[in-house]
């Protein structure tokens, strides 16, 4: 057994490793986790040798733990020509319950754990996660109440998110097959490198990048027919935080090339109190004091109400956020933003004009 500090510290983080069912690690990959692993909790590099990784399996495996390790050969494609297949040697537990660290759970924690399976269950995806439902039973945690509620979309029958859910965690490349609105019949598929779940107004939208072009594209749930998880694809990760391309806009639908702009805004009072307790986006400022006096003698006709900004960029989520409010909010400027919010009223009077008495 090899004696050092690092030793029970290093077990915990194969057991992790051993335990990930996607994982497919070479002795290398684990020397380099648990490298990266410990360095991070010292905050100072640490370099594991590949000996000591192999004396920890071997320890593992037959030691006091006697850890059923299925040693196998995983084949992959090659980081230098992606044409061509490598085959490596790969290791994780048979028993896919398997750990050699077993505590029991207070009663509090028991109970913080129940209420979580709670939560979770709401969203009917992710109860089809991998051992979840197992480890609910084993535990003996009863989830009688609920305290948190989410709003679901009915219509979402095909709860794609628990297999979305686990190809994301996992790092796995997903094969999709779906169809659009405006031709159902046609079903179309993309190989997708999935790296985000987003819900925008009861809908789960999946955002990844096409394999073939690595634009990055999203995808509603509900216009999904069936995702599988297809062998012997290289997953690329997404460089950056893939959450800041939603900061300038609504909803999910990023425009490229159209730029941010600074919406100015009036809201009767009616709507100000629940727009300023509510804000169309966190940019949102409520003007008040001098800009709010310079606004009134631009727009004399506007009598009451509240001033409103947003720096948003244009798509299709924000002009219907801006026209839901009907005629208790007003755009201002840009020209642009006030032209298509006109011509989409106009549209709409229009369509309504034949039934007018």
């Amino acid at each position: 057994m090899p004696a050092n500090k690092n030793a029970v510290t290093r077990y915990f983080i194969l057991d992790c490793l051993l335990a990930n069912r996607f994982g497919n690690y070479t002795t290398e990959d684990l020397q380099k986790r648990v490298s990266d692993k410990l360095s991070e909790m010292y905050d100072k590099p640490v370099k594991v040798s590949l000996r000591t990784i192999q004396y920890d399996l071997d320890y593992l495996e037959n030691g006091p733990f006697k850890a059923n390790i299925d040693h196998y050969a995983y084949i992959d494609h090659s980081p230098n020509s992606p044409d061509k297949n490598i085959t490596k040697n790969c290791h994780r537990y048979k028993d896919r319950t398997f750990t050699i660290f077993q505590q029991k759970l207070t009663d509090e924690e028991k109970h913080l754990l129940g209420e979580t399976f709670t939560l979770l269950g709401q969203f009917d995806g992710l109860p089809n996660l991998e051992g979840l439902e197992r480890l609910r039973e084993s535990l003996n945690v009863k989830t009688d109440r609920q305290i948190v509620s989410f709003t679901k979309n009915p219509l979402e029958g095909k709860n794609l998110l628990g297999v979305l859910f686990t190809a994301i965690s996992q790092k796995h490349v997903v094969n999709i097959h779906f169809h659009k609105f405006e031709s159902p019949e046609v079903e179309r598929t993309i190989v997708l490198h999935p790296y985000l779940l987003r819900e925008y107004n009861r809908r789960w939208y999946l955002i990844g990048a096409a394999e073939d072009t690595g634009k990055i594209m999203n995808f509603a749930l509900d216009r999904m027919d069936s995702v599988e998880l297809p062998p012997n694809h290289h997953y690329v990760e997404y460089k950056g935080d893939l959450n800041e391309r939603f900061e300038d806009i609504i909803g999910v639908t990023l425009n490229e090339g159209y730029e941010l702009q600074t919406i100015v805004f009036w809201v009767s009072d009616h709507s100000k109190d629940y727009v300023a307790t509510k804000p169309i986006h966190e940019s949102q400022k409520h003007y008040r004091g001098d800009k709010e006096a310079e606004l009134r003698r631009q727009y004399p006709t506007l009598q009451g109400g509240a001033f409103f900004s947003i720096d948003c960029i244009e798509n299709y989520e924000l002009i219907r956020e801006l026209i839901s409010f009907r005629e208790d909010l007003i755009v201002l400027s840009p020209d642009n933003i006030r032209d298509t919010v006109m011509e989409r009223i106009t549209a709409m009077y229009e369509m309504y004009k034949p039934w007018r008495k």
